[in-house]
Formats: structure tokens, C-alpha cells, sequence
């Protein structure tokens, strides 16, 4: 753990390497939202849930584990990780295995709330910090037609618990109860919020250290 030193912030020269590890699409649209340039370092994670694992702790572990997985060949980079899932009463609903899978899980939501985990992690300076977002989602009432077009995009496939808010998904929504970056699958708020925790702080368009004059970032 390495100790830091309060002073105003300055920015990292040379700039900061950010690595995402995560192939997740979705994430990586939340950082070039916010400006930022990175390189995708797709962590090799197991993502199975323990028996009796809260979803909360679920999501968390697996954020934390991805970015572990990754800091190794980044150890002077910012390493940002997460992972996402829906959960409809008490059963959890990852990625669909196949069409059938989607469509099964669509019906399920027709009509209905559910909230969304969305768990983060970052790593930097031989530090790291994670947290979990949540939202509540409720689906209008949609019918078969309209869920089975839906799974025939495509779109649903590589998505917990089968639908993109920012995509052909939207249509599913009636509102959202929360964050909606959330539901997304990166919260904005998290990812600000952990930065100073491992010694960094997010201005418009860039990514600043807090650190003394003349002192570097270890």
C-alpha cells in the first residue's frame, strides 16, 4: 500500500495508461463517453456463482477478480473491470446460453421490475477498490412477437439477462429507478467515486494524480 500525500492535483504526465478488462462493449462506450483513451485487456475470470453468493457479493467478486487478473501485465496502468447481472425475484439472470435461453428470460420480465447489479473495480499504485451499483428496471408488458424480434436481432445474446437499455432494448423499458449507467453496465457515479481511492481523480476529458511537486506516481 503505498502512501499518499494530499496536495492539488496534477496531471499525469505521461498520461496515465488505462486498461479495461473487460471485452464488454458497453464499458467500453462509457469511457470514450467520458473521453478517456484505453486499451481492452480481456480477463480470462470463471464467472460462476458460489453457492449461497448474495449478488452483491457476487458481482463485487468477480469485478475484483478480473482486474487482479489483469494488473499483472499492467502494474503502472489504471485497470478498470466489471461485471453485471439481473436479478428477477431471487434468481439471477446472466448472459442467455442460446435464443431459446433469451426469449425464456424476456417472458419472464415482461411485465415486471427487477434490479440490476453492477459491480466495479479499479487498480493502481499496488491498490485497489470496488463497489456495487444497483438499479430497479421495469419492463412494460411486451408480447411473444415482440420479444421473439427482439431475440432475432441478435442483440440480446451477449447481455445479462437478455436486453441492451442503450440498444433495440430501450423499447422493452418503461423506466428505471436508479442510475441508468447501472443498467448499462458501468456506473459513471462508481467509477468517479473509487478513483481517489486509488490515487487518481476524473476532470472533463482526462484522468488526474493527486501528488506532491517533483514526486511520482509508484
Amino acid at each position: 500500500m503505498m502512501k499518499r500525500t494530499r496536495s492539488a492535483p496534477a496531471v499525469s504526465d505521461p498520461p496515465l495508461p488505462l486498461v479495461l478488462a473487460s471485452a464488454s462493449p458497453r464499458r467500453a462506450d462509457v469511457l470514450r463517453m467520458l473521453g478517456l483513451a484505453f486499451v481492452v485487456a480481456p480477463a480470462e475470470v470463471e464467472e460462476r456463482r458460489r453457492k449461497g453468493e448474495p449478488p452483491r457479493e457476487y458481482v463485487e467478486r468477480l469485478s475484483r477478480e478480473k482486474v487482479l487478473e489483469v494488473v499483472p501485465a499492467h502494474p503502472r496502468a489504471l485497470v478498470v473491470g466489471g461485471d453485471t447481472i439481473v436479478v428477477l425475484d431471487r434468481r439471477v439472470l446472466e448472459k442467455p446460453r442460446d435464443r431459446a435461453g433469451a426469449v425464456e428470460m424476456l417472458s419472464a420480465l415482461s411485465g415486471r421490475a427487477h434490479r440490476v447489479y453492477s459491480g466495479l473495480a479499479v487498480a493502481a499504485n499496488g491498490e485497489i477498490a470496488s463497489s456495487v451499483a444497483v438499479a430497479r428496471v421495469i419492463f412494460r408488458t411486451c408480447s411473444r412477437e415482440v420479444i421473439e424480434r427482439y431475440v432475432d436481432t441478435g442483440e440480446p445474446l451477449d447481455k445479462a439477462g437478455a436486453y441492451g437499455i442503450q440498444g433495440y432494448g430501450a423499447a422493452l423499458v418503461e423506466r428505471v429507478e436508479g442510475d441508468y449507467y447501472t443498467v448499462v453496465g458501468m456506473s459513471v457515479a462508481a467509477f468517479v467515486g473509487l478513483l481517489p481511492s486509488v490515487g487518481f481523480e476524473y476532470m472533463p476529458g482526462r484522468l488526474i494524480t493527486r501528488r506532491a511537486p517533483g514526486a511520482g506516481v509508484s
